[in-house]
């Protein structure tokens, strides 16, 4: 039977989105090289990873209305089961063309994500939204822990002997058992006379319009495209940087995407509360933009891991306090009869900045040298602090 009890359900919530987010990260240091094993160039390395983005960024304003109108379960449930069909295909892929295709799939059916952000806005209020976003950051960084690390182990450190269909098995078991457990586990948190009357209300074209007209959302989703379009930059290139910096292998970057899992998880599990109270979440959106900058910006001087580490710890800070509080901002200026529809629309500013992050780094990759995605990241940066100087009028109470 699917459990009721509020603290209970919170944590099925945290444990479907982390063991989905394993399956994810398994995945995220492999491409890069599963692309150059079909001969991929640096920039078609850096759309193969931007194509996931882009396909979630058309899908996700209509997962988010379909879960105002059909409820959270259900959406949960069926983008789950697209998400392991994508995996298998990612297994089996035989060229290039069907890698692409396979992760199109991928985002086409990551409804899973707006899901699990609409069903902690309904479980949560104002008082406490930020730390509920910050649960479901942390889910993230534990799946990124875990994830990159299996991925890194089960395809090997060698670039010359990498082993590419185990590690997407091993994300196919664990979307898997996240679908598993979403039917058997998760009650539905938008009661049916709700969703009948957002039913009414809204759809996937009017939610896009009337969400781009508010100026407090609108504001809020530009810096949330901001931020990510450059941290997505760094993700898409930073296998490729590391393999021509220090000769590393799928294994050696799954280790580290795993160790800034572990800060992530940290930051925004245990401190996003604290952090929130004390700055808020104009403060924490600032702090943010300004040390992933420095971190951005420190990665091309180091020489060495520890060094590395240093600059990377940074800038995952700096991303791990923006993400919630941007989360939390925007849920809190939405209307709430279309709170899905807002966050669907959110995921899709996301989205978009996760496939024009990578295909701008990527070209910038291949034009300017390897350090200059990187470069470019931290003056964009630098530039939306401006921007963010404007920030205190997202916080008003919801129309």
């Amino acid at each position: 039977m699917p459990i009721t009890n509020f603290r209970t359900a919170t944590f099925v919530l945290f444990v479907i989105v982390v063991v989905n987010l394993i399956g994810f990260g398994i995945v995220i240091p492999l491409l890069p090289f599963y692309g150059q094993h079909y001969g991929a160039t640096p920039d078609q390395v850096a759309l193969l990873l931007a194509i996931y983005s882009a396909t979630q960024f058309v899908t996700s304003p209509i997962w988010g209305w379909a879960s105002d109108k059909y409820g959270r379960r259900p959406i949960l449930i069926a983008s789950l089961a697209g998400t392991v069909a994508s995996y298998v295909w990612l297994a089996y892929a035989p060229d290039l063309t069907q890698l692409f295709l396979s992760r199109a799939l991928a985002g086409i059916m990551a409804g899973s994500i707006s899901g699990a952000f609409a069903y902690m806005a309904d479980i949560t209020d104002d008082t406490n939204r930020s730390r509920g976003m910050g649960m479901i950051g942390a889910a993230f960084g534990l799946g990124f822990i875990a994830g990159p690390a299996i991925g890194g182990l089960l395809a090997g450190g060698d670039p010359a002997t990498t082993d590419y269909r185990l590690p997407a098995f091993a994300a196919v078991v664990a979307s898997g058992i996240a679908f598993a457990l979403c039917i058997a586990l998760l009650k539905e948190s938008l009661p049916a006379d709700v969703r009948r009357a957002r039913a009414e209300a809204t759809g996937p074209r009017i939610g896009y319009r009337d969400t781009l007209a508010m100026p407090r959302v609108r504001l809020v989703l530009v810096l949330t495209f901001i931020a990510t379009f450059a941290f997505a930059g760094l993700e898409a290139v930073f296998a490729l940087w590391t393999e021509r910096t220090y000769g590393w292998g799928v294994m050696q970057n799954g280790y580290v995407f795993a160790f800034l899992g572990v800060i992530s998880a940290l930051l925004q599990g245990g401190l996003i509360g604290r952090l929130a109270k004390r700055f808020g979440d104009e403060g924490l959106v600032r702090q943010g933009f300004l040390t992933l900058a420095i971190g951005l910006a420190a990665i091309p001087f180091a020489t060495n891991l520890p060094l590395l580490l240093i600059a990377l710890v940074i800038a995952t800070y700096g991303f791990s306090v923006c993400t919630p509080a941007l989360n939390s901002l925007l849920t809190i200026a939405a209307p709430a009869t279309s709170t899905g529809g807002v966050i669907g629309v959110g995921r899709s500013a996301s989205t978009l900045a996760r496939a024009a992050g990578p295909a701008f780094a990527g070209y910038v990759f291949t034009l300017f040298g390897k350090d200059w995605p990187f470069f470019a990241g931290a003056i964009i940066l630098v530039l939306v602090l401006i921007l963010s100087s404007s920030l205190g009028a997202a916080k008003q109470a919801k129309p």
